[in-house]
């Protein structure tokens, strides 16, 4: 049975707290490739690595069902100086 959204999030949500999630099906539908952009306080402190073996552990079960997995992980102020270079880069 095809993985969807809310079991991602679902996962995410219990095991942290999320103060931003975007999850991305880019399997057409098929519920086999996520794309996960999340934002947290528990990743401050902590390098890219660390962030995604924890993210990885959180979702193992779901991992285990998916072809492909792919994902990015923010602090909130890193996130918000994220999204500042987009809109700067976007309004050039």
């Amino acid at each position: 049975m095809p993985l969807n959204p809310a079991d991602i999030e679902a996962a995410l949500r219990k095991s942290i707290p999320v103060t931003h999630l975007e999850i991305e099906d880019q399997s057409s539908g098929c519920g086999e490739s996520y794309a996960v952009l999340i934002v947290s306080e528990a990743f401050a402190g902590k390098n890219t690595l660390t962030r995604h073996r924890m993210v990885n552990d959180m979702l193992k079960n779901e991992i285990a069902q998916l072809h492909a997995f792919s994902q990015k992980s923010f602090t909130p102020e890193q996130y918000q100086a994220h999204l500042a270079k987009l809109t700067a880069v976007a309004s050039q």
